[in-house]
């Protein structure tokens, strides 16, 4: 048993001991999402210590004193140990974390300038990550797994106008923050229930998506109380290297601070459309009363893309004559719905109720390692009596290898005469359950099972097998400050 396995499964045991010893602080007050930082307000948090919003409080007079100047503080760290009991290159567990640090300033109260907010937020990524060490799939099993560093993450100031209809932010943003988000999917902890494989795969080092981002300019404007549009441009590069080399992150952009404006653009917008009719109003839908959001959207990317199959010599790019570079495909865009809706609730005014939400997306396969993707799943909001904040819930994501990517595999065995697997699509089922055990702590234990892990991919560490399918167990914890 390696050394690493035997440091996770203390970890595990000392988180496990640490909800054990909570168990009298269970309280059921409203708490932050999970991964999200302390309350805006800025106002006192008072309370006891298993009632207040964060564990530190008013920070001994802090948050009150900056809020008189408009300055609100956030502050959460995120912990988590998974490791694969079955399946993968190699059995074993890593520890990751993330601490997340922000500041919001409110123009009006800080400046007389109404309608305007400031936000600088900065991430220290510390630990390893299982998926590259372990596992080698497509959809990383965890969305806080990056590249170790202390960068700068977002820096915007947004201005709303026409009596708060519309607004517009201009700054390094991260577009996973507004753009392509399912509200329920948002409980897993695997990465691509929150940033889509199809982006995270085809675009330049996955996009302006955490733990990056990109300078740009992003406009809201509310058509009516249930029509928004949202749309925005971007810089497509946040490291600014070339399409396959992660070099620039090693090199400066591991600050980022790098502002990025040299290659091409992103342009994507998005229709969404909250539903919800009054039952008093003669709906008549299986959903009549209950909440729902809708979504379409695009992305455009006038920047040039590798080719998947084709060298610049119109050869397969596995053929021994080929020079082996790849063609250039310019342009790249992708289409996606995102549908978010409870389907059913205990009452009118109980917590209990089940959500479904899906979110399927598409790209070219010529140009693009993955052409198609899928995330659907259900939540139960407050499972247990008593438990109002909790929820439960099981996501599927699938990402479908393209057409271009499967045919390299299928020449790469022609010419090589020996047997070589053809990618075709890999597929994932996680099961959840997110505990508030106070305001400030949430306790998520997880479990997620891989099929067909990288799209059928040999195993590096035995070439003659492809990697098995994955089960992978997991304790994520959320404390705010």
């Amino acid at each position: 048993m390696n050394r690493r396995w035997s440091r996770s499964r203390f970890l595990f045991a000392a988180m496990l001991v640490a909800l054990l010893a909570a168990g009298p602080a269970w309280a059921q007050t409203a708490a932050p999402a999970l991964g999200s930082e302390a309350p805006a307000s800025g106002q006192a948090d008072t309370g006891g210590l298993w009632t207040r919003d964060t564990l530190l409080g008013d920070m001994g007079g802090l948050r009150p004193a900056l809020a008189t100047y408009g300055i609100s503080l956030g502050l959460s760290e995120t912990s988590e140990v998974l490791g694969n009991v079955a399946g993968g290159i190699h059995r074993g567990a890593d520890y990751d974390g993330l601490t997340q640090m922000s500041l919001t300033l409110n123009t009006e109260k800080a400046l007389g300038w109404a309608g305007g907010t400031l936000n600088i937020s900065a991430l220290q990524i510390h630990g390893r990550n299982l998926s590259q060490d372990n596992l080698d799939t497509l959809q990383t099993v965890s969305g806080i797994e990056a590249d170790r560093a202390t960068r700068l993450w977002e820096l915007w100031y947004q201005q709303e106008f026409l009596d708060s209809r519309a607004d517009v932010k201009l700054g390094q943003q991260s577009l996973d923050q507004e753009f392509i988000v399912s509200q329920y999917a948002g409980l897993f902890l695997n990465s691509t229930l929150g940033w889509p494989m199809v982006p995270a795969a085809d675009l330049y080092a996955g996009g302006p998506a955490y733990p990056l981002s990109s300078l740009g300019v992003r406009l809201r404007a509310h058509a009516s109380p249930a029509l928004t549009v949202l749309g925005g441009v971007f810089n497509d590069n946040p490291p600014g290297g070339p399409f396959t080399d992660d070099s620039a992150l090693r090199d400066g952009e591991a600050s980022g601070t790098r502002f990025n404006l040299s290659t091409g653009a992103l342009f994507i917008g998005e229709l969404q459309y909250a539903a919800g009719q009054s039952p008093n109003k003669g709906c008549t839908s299986v959903t009549c009363g209950l909440p729902g959001t809708y979504k379409l959207g695009a992305w455009f990317d006038t920047a040039g893309f590798p080719d998947q199959h084709f060298g610049t010599d119109g050869l397969s790019l596995a053929n021994p004559l080929s020079n082996g570079m790849p063609r250039t495909d310019w342009h790249n865009f992708s289409i996606y719905a995102v549908v978010d809706q409870t389907v059913w609730r205990a009452g009118s005014d109980s917590p209990r109720s089940v959500s479904v939400f899906l979110r399927p997306m598409g790209a070219p396969g010529d140009r693009n390692l993955i052409s198609f993707s899928l995330n659907a799943g259900v939540t139960l909001q407050a499972p247990f009596a008593g438990r109002d904040n909790d929820a439960v819930g099981i996501g599927y994501g699938f990402a479908q290898v393209s057409s271009g990517a499967a045919q390299l595999d299928r020449d790469t065995g022609f010419f090589s005469g020996a047997p070589y697997p053809v990618r075709s699509s890999e597929s994932f089922l996680e099961l959840t359950y997110q505990a508030h055990l106070t305001p400030w702590w949430v306790l998520q234990p997880d479990f997620q099972y891989v099929f067909n892990p990288g799209g059928g991919i040999q195993n590096p560490a035995n070439p003659s097998r492809r990697i098995a399918n994955e089960t992978v167990l997991g304790l994520r914890t959320v404390i705010t400050f």
